[in-house]
């Protein structure tokens, strides 16, 4: 049952607590040796100097998971999580911060984490 006032896209699970922009850059940095840099006038987050997610705005972070991630993503949580496409490639999955809930985009930072990480570092995981 879709809230009176809001469109079945704005729906918000009951029980929904939004990331923050402060508590997805926290999440993100949490991860081992993840560091903070600039990319192209928004914070990024790298390891090994690959870049796994881009706070893109205040509302959303994109997540550079593989292909079946970001599908497995967007059909788990169809109003948070959508596809980026960056020509032809399926590059990421776009979470709108205030329709995601923690879980999801911590188990999201850390697919891609894993998938730019050194080797030394995914070892042990």
């Amino acid at each position: 049952m879709t809230p009176i006032g809001r469109t079945s896209r704005q729906s918000v699970t009951l029980g929904l607590v939004p990331v923050s922009p402060d508590a997805a850059r926290s999440l993100a940095l949490s991860l081992p040796e993840a560091v903070e840099q600039d990319h192209h006038g928004q914070p990024s987050f790298r390891v090994g100097d690959k870049i796994f997610a881009t706070l893109w705005s205040d509302e959303r972070m994109n997540v550079m998971v593989d292909e079946g991630g970001v599908r497995t993503a967007v059909h788990r949580a169809p109003d948070a999580c959508e596809e980026v496409w960056w020509g032809k490639r399926l590059a990421a999955v776009g979470v709108t911060l205030a329709r995601a809930d923690r879980e999801l985009l911590e188990e999201l930072l850390a697919d891609a984490w894993e998938h730019k990480a050194p080797r030394r570092l995914t070892a042990d995981r």
